[in-house]
């Protein structure tokens, strides 16, 4: 199995290079001059730099996602040790990058591999960039024809991922002062993404609205609920409405509580640990919603990472059932 996600700089030293490699990539931020797409990069990199650096020291230096999703890594393996899976890590702009962990994959004679990505909805600027970069790995070794890959394009439905989510937006309900339902609402907000996406065919925002109801359905509340998006990145019309904007709307219309649900995130980085934490409980503070929780994203959760397994077994089943063992319901990969 190979863990997709997009990276992040571990040093304040890597912030740089990091944003080059994710401004230069055309199949993940579009700039408005394709030709120029790479000195573009280069210079939105050296201009936003030293910002990007104050964002990663507030929250310790370096963004913590290679360690988690490493972490994920280990705990699938142990989930899936019964048909004694291995496990790699792929980063899309940092290390370990795409093309190194082909090598590795290569280089432990490994003949099967599923390719899951991080991301529960599926946007060509994420899962689809990262099989893209997988494909053009095992191109550059010559060696594809060895390895057969199956690949697992989206799981915003999947049925433990909802429900491990929705306990921990249950534990942070539980916390409010004012339990009144009507007065403690909730804001689902997603990793946004240019709109131009979305008119071609992405699935992104429609699944995860799709989320975002089973998420509610599995509640079994109604509490009042909104959706907003974070994290633009260049001056393109992107999903709306913000997030920041999105808090102070609900200040003015006299929201005092308020719980945010990082809904496309798995995994803590810079967008859950400096936007949603740092920059907009800040924002909550000067509106006035000063009863404003964040709910913790899955990281090594067991019923997460059982998520995990079920989406590898599933798709070993479906893949290669002659492979698998039905004896006792666990899936076991034939020897040779």
């Amino acid at each position: 199995m190979v863990l997709f996600n997009l990276g992040g700089p571990e040093t304040l030293d890597d912030v740089k290079p990091f944003l080059y490699k994710l401004f230069a990539d055309p199949e993940t931020i579009r700039l408005p001059i394709p030709a120029l797409q790479k000195p573009l990069a280069w210079l939105i990199a050296t201009t936003r730099s030293a910002k990007s650096k104050g964002y990663y020291a507030s929250i310790g230096g370096g963004s913590p996602l290679r360690r988690i999703t490493t972490a994920q890594a280990k705990a699938l393996e142990q989930e899936l040790s019964d048909i004694s899976a291995k496990v790699y890590v792929a980063m899309r702009f940092w290390h370990p990058l795409t093309d190194e962990t082909v090598g590795q994959i290569i280089r432990d004679g490994i003949t099967h591999l599923v390719a899951l990505p991080l991301y529960p909805q599926f946007s060509v600027a994420t899962s689809g960039s990262s099989f893209k970069a997988l494909i053009r790995a095992f191109d550059a070794t010559g060696q594809s024809r060895k390895v057969r890959r199956h690949y697992v394009p989206h799981w915003y439905q999947n049925q433990e991922y909802i429900a491990a989510f929705v306990e921990k937006l249950s534990t942070e309900i539980a916390t409010f002062p004012d339990q009144k339902m009507e007065n403690i609402h909730i804001l689902f907000s997603a990793h946004s993404i240019p709109i131009s996406y979305v008119e071609k065919g992405d699935p992104y925002d429609k699944q995860t609205k799709q989320t975002i109801e089973l998420m509610m359905k599995k509640l079994g509340r109604p509490f009042p609920y909104h959706l907003s998006y974070q994290s633009r990145v260049d001056p393109a019309k992107w999903l709306s409405p913000n997030t920041d904007e999105t808090i102070r709307r609900l200040a003015r219309e006299g929201v005092k509580q308020l719980v945010i649900v990082p809904v496309s995130f798995v995994s803590e980085h810079v967008e859950t640990l400096y936007e949603l934490d740092i920059l907009y409980k800040k924002v909550g503070d000067e509106v006035g919603i000063h009863e404003m929780r964040r709910v913790p994203t899955l990281d090594t959760n067991p019923q997460f990472i059982s998520a995990l397994g079920t989406l590898v077994r599933d798709k070993l089943n479906k893949w290669a059932p002659e492979t698998i063992s039905a004896k006792n319901g666990a899936a076991q990969l034939a020897k040779g």
